[in-house]
């Protein structure tokens, strides 16, 4: 039968096109971020799996020594992509031209940073004393060209919103490299069970983001005009290299100054704390800029997407990171063992300031998602060397002192950032503030009545006081439930999820 092919039928199948999102974007959005959500929820299962098990297969020194190579990586990922990844998703139109144009620029990216990496293997081995480092440097810096033949597959299945794809991929990919690390450690593979980790992991998600996507690269043409792209995500990237100095500082700093066996400690801390903040920004993010993308110039609806999402994200992760600094002991002595107790105040600390990651986070997406890339990096530069300064006045205090001082300050910095971010669009913090004030006065009414009900108790057991602190946020929360204006605010993300669904 010859029919004419419906224009939105073409674009569907077109994976450079968008214009049939917009008929159903919000549901799009929704049934994306449950999709998402529950691909991270499976993907936190395997993680925490492979965290507890290599815990108890590696010493903190194994963790130390990898964690002593992952400050550089960790800087050189943020320019891993140069930002063309969200240049891509963000811009409206793109031509096949320019994305091909932009496959070889992460390509040669990729193969660029993989050889600078393998060429400061020395310098890692001098500054830290370390001969160990070489061979783990070299290893790992492949991870870059994986990286880098990645990128623009996986930004055309997030411009296309196909989050089942991508939840299935990184699924897939997150079990075969724990697979694979476990294997190692089991067979006395020592710290390469945590060096095969991201290796294993960024080549399966290249190799499945290539077979999912229907799209291939042409050679580069000299007039593909992604001159703008290049600029917005070069300052992207540069943004993204000082967030990741930030993360990577501390690592840096604690690994000269106090060793591998502290730095172990510290960075499995943070990294096992990392799990649940990844599990809450990572399907969000993934949601949030394309779907902020394509409403970038109607500022109400904007403004009121922002509201909604963030409004989602504290009420899921004050409960959660509440009971994580209430139960810290517990948790890290019932998921890594008894010879990481020492980690569990530094875990605790860094609990404190988990909701104000996520909302730094949240300032990301609305720069990138506005196209505001330069603001963007203007926040990090102002923003970085306080976060830095933080590291080092904690530093003299143990790994304890700079767990605190970090979360102090960006507590402090917090309101300054969003003030910033902000600028140009109808959200204020007063409007945030608003949002944010019963999940926060809930969330702390529940590690009151949790710390309480676990002194007056005083159990023994590592169950039991893990079900103490848990019963003290059920009780808070169900107490809360009695209040209006809290009830309102649960049922209209009920009602948001209703409605939603009933678009599709």
């Amino acid at each position: 039968m010859n029919s004419v092919e419906s224009p939105n039928w073409i674009e569907h199948k077109d994976p450079l096109k968008t214009g049939h999102l917009y008929a159903d974007l919000r549901g799009r959005s929704v049934r994306g971020g449950l999709i998402t959500i529950t691909s991270q929820g499976m993907q936190l299962l395997v993680q925490t799996v492979s965290t507890v098990v290599l815990a108890r297969l590696l010493s903190p020194a194994d963790n130390g020594i990898v964690a002593m190579v992952a400050v550089v990586t960790g800087l050189a990922m943020g320019f891993a992509d140069l930002g063309l990844s969200e240049a891509t998703i963000q811009r409206k139109e793109i031509t096949h031209e320019q994305v091909s144009a932009l496959f070889w620029i992460n390509l040669a990216i990729g193969l660029g940073l993989m050889l600078i990496t393998a060429a400061l293997a020395p310098a890692l081995v001098w500054f830290y004393r370390e001969p160990r480092l070489f061979a783990i440097t070299l290893v790992s810096s492949v991870t870059f060209l994986f990286g880098g033949l990645r990128v623009q597959a996986e930004a055309l299945l997030k411009r296309q919103m196909r989050y089942s794809h991508l939840g299935f991929r990184d699924v897939a990919s997150n079990v075969l490299a724990v697979s694979v690390a476990i294997a190692i450690a089991l067979r006395g593979g020592g710290y390469w069970a945590i060096v095969a980790l991201p290796l294993v992991a960024n080549f399966s998600q290249m190799l499945l983001s290539w077979i999912m996507v229907k799209w291939r690269p042409s050679m580069p043409r000299r007039h593909s005009n992604v001159g703008s792209m290049v600029h917005f995500g070069g300052r992207v990237a540069a943004s993204y290299f000082l967030y990741n100095l930030d993360r990577s500082a501390d690592n840096a700093l604690i690994g000269s100054y106090w060793g591998a066996a502290p730095l172990g400690l510290y960075s499995r801390a943070y990294n096992l704390l990392l799990l649940p903040v990844r599990l809450i920004t990572s399907p969000i993010s993934g949601v949030a800029i394309p779907a902020f993308s394509r409403v970038q110039h109607d500022p109400e609806r904007f403004s009121r997407y922002y509201l909604a999402t963030i409004g989602l994200v504290i009420w899921l992760s004050t409960p959660l990171f509440g009971f994580l600094f209430v139960a810290a002991e517990p948790v890290i002595v019932l998921l890594l063992g008894r010879q990481w107790r020492e980690a569990a105040s530094v875990f605790q600390f860094l609990s404190i300031s988990a909701p104000c990651q996520l909302l730094l986070e949240s300032a990301g997406w609305i720069l990138i998602s506005s196209g505001q890339s330069g603001r963007l990096l203007k926040l990090y530069v102002y923003m970085t060397p306080a976060i830095i300064g933080s590291f080092v006045i904690g530093l003299h205090f143990g790994i304890k002192g700079v767990a605190l001082s970090y979360s102090v300050v960006l507590i402090l910095i917090l309101p300054l950032i969003l003030k910033f971010t902000f600028h140009s669009t109808l959200l204020t913090l007063e409007s945030v503030g608003r949002r944010l004030v019963y999940p926060f006065s809930v969330g702390l009414s529940g590690v009151c009545v949790a710390e309480l009900g676990t002194h007056i108790i005083s159990p023994v057991s590592v169950i039991s006081q893990l079900i103490i602190a848990g019963l003290g946020f059920v009780v808070t929360y169900s107490i809360a439930l009695f209040f209006r204006p809290v009830r309102e605010e649960i049922l209209s993300f009920k009602r948001l999820f209703s409605e939603l669904r009933n678009s599709s």
